[in-house]
């Protein structure tokens, strides 16, 4: 680290759980994260500001007037252009050391494999199912931890998939793919702005914990957070042994 560095990350340097060695790993990792809307939006923000070294941010839509409520990425200047480009444009008014790609495009199949296979850490900041669960098997086949929100109306839930660890479940044993739930979209049933927020925060720090190795992570627990109420709840998360997923993989 050089003195500029030094000195933009001393708050975090002075901590002893993280120290120069642990602001060091956070410079030399790589981040992915999937979805550039509400949630990705101070994930990514807290990221780059952190000092992680270079960010994926994967999103195949545009910037709409109705983002910007709770998307604090984007700027009414951005409205139409891809949210993946216009992220990187405001997160390197952040930290102009953090190397950001944008992907404009939704991540399948081998491409999503590939993000997920170089990536230290990912973080689902998705909207809908079909690509949750892609990415859970990206990260359980590639043995990649995976940092979860979700956030609607005025409840969120946050979570870690820890395939490294042998009693971490992942999201399938948890919503086991091909089941009936409902899928609820902000567009419909609408979503408090702050809650995006806090929910997306709770996932930075949950990823920069993993990234310097300090803490407990909420690997098989799962955070709820009521809005309204202001109310947190924790709950344990079982491993599915005949999960379809994650059943199969080294130390299960």
């Amino acid at each position: 680290m050089n003195d500029q560095q030094l000195l933009r990350y001393s708050r975090h340097i002075l901590l002893p759980q993280i120290d120069v060695d642990g602001q060091q790993r956070l410079l030399e990792a790589r981040a992915l994260v999937v979805g550039a809307g509400g949630l990705g939006s101070p994930a990514a923000l807290y990221l780059a500001a952190a000092g992680v070294g270079t960010l994926i941010l994967a999103d195949g839509d545009s910037v709409d007037l109705t983002n910007l409520q709770r998307q604090i990425l984007h700027r009414q200047a951005g409205i139409g252009r891809p949210k993946a480009e216009s992220g990187r444009d405001s997160l390197a008014e952040i930290n102009p050391e953090c190397r950001v790609l944008p992907i404009n495009e939704r991540l399948v199949g081998d491409a999503l494999e590939a993000q997920v296979r170089d990536a230290d850490i990912v973080l689902d900041c998705c909207d809908n199912f079909a690509t949750r669960h892609a990415v859970n098997r990206a990260c359980v086949k590639l043995a990649r931890p995976l940092v979860s929100g979700a956030a609607i109306r005025f409840e969120g839930q946050v979570s870690v998939f820890d395939s490294r660890l042998p009693a971490s479940p992942c999201y399938h044993c948890l919503f086991p793919e091909g089941e009936e739930v409902e899928e609820m979209r902000c567009a419909i049933m609408g979503v408090f702005a702050p809650l995006t927020g806090i929910i997306g925060c709770v996932q930075a720090a949950e990823a920069l914990k993993l990234l310097i190795g300090c803490g407990q992570s909420l690997a098989g627990r799962l955070l709820l957070l009521d809005g309204l109420a202001m109310e947190w709840r924790s709950l344990n998360i079982p491993r599915d042994p005949a999960c379809a997923v994650c059943s199969s993989r080294s130390g299960a």
